[in-house]
């Protein structure tokens, strides 16, 4: 099975904007209504993807993620995805063994910036950069899929 290891960081600060270059990301999600399931569709420059995701259990979950013809991907964005969208620039920053995913969201989520690591083992040992503040692994409203249902824009705190 495949699983997905992620921890989930608030970003500080401009540092980290000169480690990496921006790509745009536009995904949607279908039937948000299932807590226990995700299914995203992701378009990321030309190529779309499709993207199944389990239930959340500390930082760990099983993830399939298939590439998709792009034109089917913008399609089902239009057509099939909740709203808002979710609309953003992917940083990616290489720091010692770890890469980064620095993303910047515009939109209904503009302001909030986060970063979020991937890792081999849920209890692995990472050296956090400077650019990095409180870590929200935990916090359900930074999950994508949440960002949809309550964009960052609406949040009161």
């Amino acid at each position: 099975m495949a699983i997905e290891i992620e921890r989930k960081f608030l970003v500080k600060g401009d540092g980290w904007r000169s480690l990496g270059s921006g790509i745009v990301y536009r995904q949607g999600y279908i039937g948000t209504q299932n807590p226990e399931t995700t299914v995203r569709v992701r378009v990321i420059g030309e190529q779309g993807y499709l993207t199944l995701k389990g239930k959340t259990q500390g930082a760990v979950r099983a993830e399939f993620e298939y590439p998709i013809p792009v034109e089917d991907a913008l399609e089902m964005l239009d057509t099939l995805c909740d709203r808002p969208l979710i609309e953003k620039t992917r940083y990616k920053i290489k720091q010692g063994e770890l890469t980064w995913e620095v993303d910047e969201f515009i939109g209904d989520n503009q302001g909030l910036i986060i970063a979020e690591v991937e890792l081999q083992q849920e209890n692995q040992v990472i050296e956090l950069p400077d650019w990095i503040a409180q870590e929200v692994t935990g916090d359900l409203r930074y999950y994508n899929v949440n960002l949809v249902k309550n964009p960052f824009l609406k949040w009161k705190d």
